[in-house]
């Protein structure tokens, strides 16, 4: 898929608050010894820097995610202005997640908000959808490829996501913050998912853009990263889709069942790419950031019972560790799309490069909450400032190869703080789950659900 997805050092970038301004933060009481700390506490830690990266480290105009922070510096030219509209998605929801732990104030993150809904009303959209890519000062579309600058509906749907949570979150507040949830409602339900049918067939194209128009040619199918994509499209009130085009484009007619096995765990249903295969870990992440597994089903399968097999199948792999890649075993595993040591990567049980990527299993906290934290712990205590620094755990790492690189990735990090505190409270399956928009377009597709 295209999606470009400690020691003692911590402590000074942990208590790093400005005094003033929006990025003024309530008094923090002093981190225990790490030796000592607490799950509770560690997981607290990890997502409060992590949420970092969303509120310091965010583009200042836009007030959206980077693509990307890289920390020993090396950035491609004039990278530090590009905003991601998925990443930045993952970044609405973080800033949600950040209110609730009390990292800052609910005015400070209605403000940001506020920012971010007034900055993407004005920015180029294509038939309601936003490119994969911003120029943060501009608001205009930085192209993500030669053809692909256009509407990217894909990264859409991981915003349109976020600001259901948001309209969620805040509608019963104060003046301002129904502003901002009538804001949001407005954005969310101008994208017109019916366009990207391409002439009404049964299926969502990713990609339109108005110079290129649909030469991308990218029908979305399952099994991927998509399938929120198609839960919003059926359940928009504005430009909404019939069931068919779920059923018989990203179900395929059914063929998206599989009775594979890996490891003795069932595979669910069929992993684009070789048979019986599972993808990138990030696949069991960024559509249920808001869409809650737990209970969800329909004709093709149990939800929750594929993304903890997904998960679990990652780390057998990792146990048994079948290359020999050094540090591999039940505290570090995980699999997904991150940094390699050879460029981008999709990385994977099929696609082993002896990387490990902390979002996978931190961001899978809510399916093995046990497995993860031992994961967690494993790279705060062993790997230390190895892998931790600014913004959290950086994105990929390799003890094979000896590679450290201290950089950051918005798709990567944003998951973590989401998803953690998915695992720990609820808060944004609870928010999104309770759309009357949602609800309505599961029922449409033929999905139960115990919430």
């Amino acid at each position: 898929m295209k999606n470009t997805h400690f020691g003692i050092l911590f402590l000074a970038f942990f208590f790093v608050f400005n005094a003033c301004g929006e990025n003024k933060r309530p008094a923090s009481s002093e981190a225990a010894p790490k030796d000592s700390i607490s799950d509770d506490s560690l997981l607290t830690l990890v997502q409060k820097q992590t949420f970092n990266y969303f509120w310091d480290g965010a583009e200042p105009v836009s007030g959206l995610a980077r693509e990307r922070i890289h920390i020993d510096g090396d950035y491609p030219e004039n990278d530090q202005d590009v905003v991601t509209i998925g990443g930045g998605g993952f970044g609405v929801m973080a800033i949600l997640v950040g209110i609730e732990r009390k990292f800052i104030t609910r005015d400070q993150g209605a403000e940001r908000l506020s920012r971010i809904v007034n900055y993407l009303e004005k920015a180029d959209r294509f038939h309601g959808a936003w490119p994969h890519w911003l120029h943060g000062p501009t608001g205009k579309v930085k192209p993500f490829g030669k053809k692909d600058n256009g509407g990217d509906l894909v990264e859409t749907a991981f915003m349109a996501q976020s600001l259901i949570c948001v309209r969620q979150y805040f509608k019963d507040g104060n003046e301002q913050e129904r502003k901002l949830a009538e804001k949001a409602d407005m954005l969310w339900k101008g994208i017109d998912w019916n366009w990207y049918r391409k002439g009404n067939q049964n299926v969502l194209y990713w990609h339109w853009s108005p110079q290129y128009n649909w030469e991308m040619n990218f029908p979305v199918t399952g099994y991927n990263e998509c399938l929120i994509m198609y839960v919003l499209a059926a359940s928009s009130p504005t430009h909404g889709v019939p069931a068919e085009v779920y059923h018989q484009g990203w179900a395929k007619n059914g063929a998206i069942k599989s009775d594979a096995e890996q490891f003795g765990y069932k595979v669910v249903l069929s992993h684009n790419g070789a048979p019986g295969s599972v993808g990138p870990l990030f696949w069991a992440h960024y559509s249920y950031l808001g869409l809650n597994p737990k209970g969800l089903r329909d004709r093709y399968a149990d939800y929750w019972l594929l993304n903890k097999n997904h998960t679990l199948i990652n780390r057998e792999y990792a146990i048994k560790n079948p290359k020999g890649f050094k540090g591999y075993g039940e505290n570090a595993w995980g699999m997904t799309s991150s940094y390699s040591v050879d460029g981008y990567a999709g990385h994977q049980p099929g696609d082993d490069r002896g990387v490990i990527s902390p979002t996978a299993a931190l961001s899978s906290y809510p399916y093995t909450p046990e497995y993860s934290m031992q994961v967690i712990r494993h790279l705060y205590e062993d790997l230390g400032d190895k892998i931790f620094g600014k913004y959290g755990f950086y994105d990929a790492y390799s003890e094979t190869d000896n590679w450290y690189p201290q950089r950051y990735l918005a798709i990567d990090q944003g998951p973590e703080v989401v998803m953690i505190e998915n695992g720990r409270s609820g808060l944004l399956w609870k928010l999104f789950m309770s759309s009357s928009e949602v609800q309505s377009g599961l029922k449409k597709l033929g999905f139960e659900f115990d919430h």
